[in-house]
């Protein structure tokens, strides 16, 4: 047996551990759940067009709300002070998978938060979806990850604290546009990146393609493996909706405002100054936001093709010789 069961005294009794002599430290839990229906219904959700309106959104809160009330809802978890939660919703072919991020400073851990906001966004899910297809299931609800207090850092897939995941030398696309998710209009950008980034050397799966309102659930699945290049297109206008650029923000940890501007300088037209996507470096992988056309994905692919290579190696700590040679030369020697 890997432990004792702490919420049991000598006795065998419930009860509520004390933790007023523990460290209060930074925790953070993730759990996840997959509501299984028809592609059918998920396209309905996707497009807001269940007889329940708002459903997505709904959905949110209540998992939301649900972290909030865990210990009125479970006897023996203490309240504690949240400091952020975060429900995504993922549609995955005929299913949605729901996942939930916790984070508090403080004694005991969040995991109990995190479950529990993934099976009332569950539950929520279900009962906006429930007049379509009254048969949807819930399933496969399990933390996935947490950080902080004495274990540290644990996933699921492993038995000792994870180690930081694995370089790809590769690239990732994320198409971020709710026609295209739903099935209402053709992809086009997302090939063309695929295809781009192929001839550069990387190793570059099928387009992944989400709607506007799950771009930033999105973003963290296509950062996951820490491919070297993620490249998005879509969702960088003014229109109320577009989203990307602000949640690529979030996760980047050095942006690159000089290639956003020369995305935009490239373009040459009046429109482009509305464009509002940026780029940068999130751990090691440099991101960047295209726009949603054809024309604007191959302005910004000819501005990468001069960019990414040098970038690339800056990266990966190698030595760049061609852009070195020129870095190198005293300027009293040119």
């Amino acid at each position: 047996m890997a432990g004792t069961l702490t919420h049991l005294d000598d006795d065998g009794r419930a009860r509520m551990i004390d933790v007023g002599g523990k460290p209060e430290t930074r925790r953070e839990a993730v759990a996840r759940g997959r509501m299984v229906t028809t592609a059918e219904v998920v396209r309905l959700l996707v497009a807001d067009g269940l007889p329940k309106a708002d459903a997505l959104a709904t959905v949110r809160v209540a998992g939301i709300a649900g972290a909030k009330r865990t210990s009125d809802l479970i006897p023996l978890c203490h309240p504690l002070p949240i400091d952020s939660v975060t429900v995504d919703l993922r549609p995955e072919g005929d299913s949605v998978v729901v996942e939930a991020r916790v984070s508090t400073t403080g004694r005991t851990g969040v995991e109990m938060e995190a479950l529990t906001a993934v099976a009332v966004a569950g539950l929520t899910l279900h009962d906006m979806i429930k007049a379509v297809d009254p048969g949807a299931t819930m399933t496969d609800v399990q933390l996935v990850e947490k950080t902080g207090g004495k274990r540290g850092h644990w996933t699921r897939d492993a038995v000792e604290p994870a180690a930081p995941p694995a370089r790809v030398r590769g690239g990732r696309v994320l198409v971020v546009s709710t026609g295209a998710a739903v099935g209402t209009r053709e992809d086009t950008t997302g090939p063309r990146i695929v295809a781009w980034l192929r001839e550069q050397g990387l190793e570059t799966p099928d387009a992944a393609v989400v709607a506007d309102a799950d771009v930033a659930a999105g973003l963290r699945a296509a950062l996951q493996d820490g491919p070297e290049v993620l490249v998005t297109t879509g969702g960088t206008g003014p229109s109320p909706t577009d989203r990307t650029p602000e949640a690529t923000t979030a996760l980047l940890d050095r942006p690159f405002p000089g290639i956003a501007e020369a995305l935009r300088a490239r373009a040459g037209t009046p429109t482009a100054a509305l464009g509002r996507g940026v780029a940068g470096v999130a751990g090691r992988t440099v991101v960047v936001n295209l726009p949603g056309s054809t024309g604007g994905v191959d302005d910004g692919l000819a501005v990468l093709a001069d960019l990414l290579p040098h970038l690339r190696h800056q990266l990966r700590g190698e030595a760049d010789h061609e852009h070195g040679a020129h870095q190198s030369t005293p300027r009293g020697e040119q």
